[in-house]
């Protein structure tokens, strides 16, 4: 698809008006034109996505938190196209793995603005990063932080904290993130070593939908800015993560009210911190649409089975995790519960249980599903021998 194509209209999607929730217009792609693409060309399950909407989102994300630098999660959609945009928006980058630096080298993002944000990484990737000139390292162990320290003595190290995770569609902070007790040790043996322990982050949680996190996180943080000045350390980045949430069939905060939050809790912090944040999803969701078929429906012990040509290999895989999608198609008679299984044989290829959705949809229909730019193809496979999505990146003349 060019870059200017017939795809250049966008549409101003209406929400509802909650105090705390989202009052701005949220832009989406225009519904009829993802109607027009499947319908001129179909040969697997696509991802569409307009990057007008990806250069938005970066705005708006400025706009509500002057201080504070975006620096893109690469895993929520690591195409090319998408993260050249985000170089063009001066945006910096985070990693998880060398793969994904990799790919940010080969577009000329220089290594000082890769931040390497796995709390556990292989000996041989710190060295690799190292070489490649990536500086800033996260820990939440004092192993992790030792390590890096023997392959990379004057890396620069960011603690990652555990902070609350409440109202967090996924809550992150069991698998990752250190307690009180754990960063004193790390903080002390730090100090004792001469690890440049410089900075702190945290992760309120995927899509979370309660901005008192930001606010109980950001005072966890300048706690241990000053108990880690105090022994003799220079903390000078503060990194507030990701978590920021995207509409689906929730109620969400805006990026204002976070904004709002957010600001006020730098005020503790002296004007020469660093100040970051690792949006991912906030960026790229709203600008795609996930487009797939009806393979065939069944009546099972009666139960209403479909099943998609993309499922949770396929790039579906959040909606096992709890993450309702708007889900569309062209269909229009009352709703009934479906079971919505994928084209595996694999038993835990169920994408959703009593949906309700078209009772009239059958073989050969398309589903549209809405805001579906981050985690859909960056996480399918070719399981069972099914292709991978396509992805359709395009530019419009509005976001």
């Amino acid at each position: 698809m060019g870059d200017r194509s017939s795809f250049a209209k966008t549409k101003q999607a209406a929400v509802p008006q909650e105090a705390v929730f989202d009052t701005h217009a949220e832009v989406s792609l225009d519904f009829e034109l993802v109607r027009q693409a499947a319908r001129q060309k179909y040969t697997r399950p696509f991802l569409i996505l307009d990057t007008a909407i990806v250069r938005n989102k970066i705005r708006r994300f400025r706009a509500a938190m002057p201080r504070v630098r975006p620096h893109y999660a690469v895993k929520a959609n690591p195409d090319r196209r998408v993260l050249k945009v985000l170089v063009q928006e001066g945006a910096g980058f985070e990693i998880a793995s060398t793969a994904e630096l990799d790919l940010l080298l080969g577009l000329g993002v220089p290594a000082a603005e890769i931040f390497y944000s796995n709390p556990m990484k292989s000996r041989d990737s710190i060295a690799y990063a190292a070489a490649k000139g990536v500086e800033w390292y996260v820990v939440d162990s004092l192993e992790e932080s030792r390590r890096v320290f023997e392959i990379k003595p004057d890396a620069k190290q960011y603690l990652r904290i555990a902070t609350p995770n409440i109202g967090a569609d996924w809550p992150l902070s069991g698998k990752f993130g250190c307690g009180v007790g754990d960063a004193r040790e790390i903080v002390t043996a730090a100090a004792k070593t001469g690890i440049d322990l410089a900075g702190v982050t945290f992760h309120v949680g995927s899509q979370c939908r309660n901005p008192e996190n930001w606010r109980v996180a950001l005072e966890k943080a300048k706690a241990l800015f000053d108990l880690m000045a105090k022994v003799g350390l220079k903390p000078r980045l503060l990194n507030i993560g990701g978590g920021f949430p995207v509409r689906h069939v929730k109620p969400i905060p805006s990026i204002e009210t976070i904004g709002a939050v957010v600001n006020e809790g730098l005020k503790a912090f002296p004007e020469d911190v660093e100040v970051i944040a690792e949006p991912g999803r906030y960026l790229v969701s709203d600008a795609g649409y996930f487009v797939c078929r009806v393979l065939g429906t069944a009546t099972r012990a009666g139960k209403r089975w479909m099943h998609w040509d993309a499922g949770l290999f396929g790039g579906v895989i959040e909606s096992s995790e709890g993450l309702r999608y708007r889900v569309r198609t062209d269909r229009s008679g009352p709703d009934v519960a479906w079971t919505v299984g994928g084209p595996t044989c694999d038993s835990v290829d169920i994408v959703m249980r009593d949906e309700p959705l078209p009772s009239d949809l059958q073989e050969g229909d398309f589903i549209y599903i809405q805001n579906a730019g981050a985690y859909t193809t960056a996480y399918a496979s070719q399981f069972n021998g099914f292709p991978l999505p396509e992805v359709r990146v395009f530019e419009s003349k509005a976001g």
